[in-house]
């Protein structure tokens, strides 16, 4: 007789014993029991499964200021990396500032009388010839200039009926007194007469001189009525006052409208002659004493790419701003073309005399963040750091790095800009 048995987690129950002799229907039953206790210990027994490793850490994020590109993707930018190059240049003093009109050349334009704007009939921006009507004024002093003007000539008139009445008594007088019918002393008041009236006559002129040259000298319209003004009409021009354009040039500034109200004294227009431009430029005071009249100088402006625009140093101010510890020198530059527009922002350089070394990167590298100048410095082959940096002179396509580099560093000469982009285009994606 044999026996099976079966080690498993849980205590050993006893087996049935398997024997030929027992009855079919017994041997039936242990078998069963048998196969339940086998599943049973398969069950508790823990099979040997697949081990699940822990997951790998993220790639760490970028630092700040730090951009990463694959070497698939530079390749596909065309970027170039280069280390800086130490030169040595002739030092210059470096000065921002903005342009300005140059006030020799700029005159203002305004009402010479008190009224209402009736027409304008330029903008900023237009060209303008001396004498050309910017607007027109209504004005009541022009009604009362010509009621003058016209008294004046009624008066005259008066006064040469009144003279010819008396020279015609006079003469009278004088055969009269031929006749021994009048007297000497008749004769001398009717000549006294005369005498009156001539010289009113000579005040009624002066009168009409005045009314007439206030009228058409000053305000610059006709002494003379319109024959086909109607009432009410204020807007012909007869009926108002000119404002005359005192120069050739261009409108930098307007300040009214139609149907405004003009006085004297009011700077209705302001006209400038473009052809040259004044740089006020700010001078470090450290640079005073470095700085003279007639110094030669470049001038770089933002939106011409830093093309140079030649000038000449021709003033520097007389008092330090305390703030900005600068003082304001004027630079004058030619421009023909009229390239050159007021509120410009501009950079100016000036040769300080010697020379010094300095880092030279192209001016591609240059990238503007946030007002900073910055570059981007290859760490490794797919990270970028953005390096803000102090810029100096120019050279030709390549700008002196005052501050921000050090020897070995290798910066990125070209595909800054999508660099920026990227560095842009993640933090928008934080935020």
């Amino acid at each position: 007789m044999k026996r099976f048995t079966r080690v498993v987690n849980f205590p050993r129950p006893s087996l049935p014993v398997l024997s030929r002799d027992l009855p079919s229907r017994d041997r039936k039953g242990a078998v069963l029991a048998l196969a339940i206790l086998a599943l049973l210990a398969a069950c508790a027994v823990k099979p040997d499964g697949p081990k699940h490793e822990p997951p790998k850490s993220a790639e760490a994020k970028p630092e700040p200021g730090e951009v990463r590109l694959s070497p698939e993707l530079q390749k596909t930018a065309g970027l170039r990396i280069a280390e800086v190059e130490r030169r040595n240049v002739p030092l210059l003093i470096r000065a921002n500032g903005r342009l300005v009109a140059d006030e020799e050349k700029t005159h203002k334009a305004g009402a010479l009388v008190d009224g209402r704007v009736v027409k304008v009939f330029v903008n900023i921006g237009d060209r303008v010839q001396k004498g050309q009507v910017l607007a027109r004024i209504h004005s009541h002093d022009i009604h009362e200039s010509r009621s003058v003007f016209q008294k004046a000539k009624l008066e005259l008139a008066r006064l040469e009926t009144q003279r010819s009445f008396a020279e015609k008594n006079r003469d009278r007088i004088l055969r009269l007194l031929d006749l021994k019918a009048a007297s000497q002393e008749q004769l001398d008041h009717a000549e006294s007469e005369v005498k009156n009236m001539l010289a009113g006559i000579d005040t009624a002129h002066l009168e009409i001189q005045r009314a007439r040259q206030h009228l058409e000298e000053f305000l610059e319209v006709s002494a003379e009525d319109h024959p086909e003004h109607k009432q009410g009409e204020f807007d012909h021009d007869d009926d108002t006052a000119p404002i005359k354009a005192p120069a050739a040039g261009v409108i930098i500034s307007r300040s009214i409208s139609s149907g405004s109200v003009a006085k004297p004294g009011d700077d209705l227009f302001v006209i400038s002659d473009l052809s040259s431009i004044w740089m006020l430029a700010a001078i470090p005071e450290e640079n005073m004493g470095r700085i003279t009249a007639g110094m030669n100088a470049k001038v770089f402006i933002r939106a011409f790419n830093d093309r140079p625009f030649p000038g000449i140093l021709t003033r520097t101010g007389d008092q330090l701003d305390p703030a900005t510890r600068t003082v304001q020198a004027r630079i004058v530059l030619a421009n023909p073309q009229g390239e050159l527009k007021p509120e410009m922002y501009a950079t100016a350089e000036l040769a300080a005399g010697g020379t010094g070394e300095a880092f030279y990167v192209p001016q591609e590298s240059i990238q503007e963040m946030n007002g900073h100048s910055i570059v981007f410095v290859a760490t490794r082959t797919n990270k970028f750091h953005a390096r803000p940096v102090e810029t100096g002179s120019r050279a030709g396509a390549s700008i002196a790095i005052v501050s921000g580099l050090s020897a070995g560093d290798r910066v990125v000469t070209r595909g800054a800009f999508l660099l920026k982009s990227e560095m842009l285009k993640s933090t928008l994606t934080e935020e």
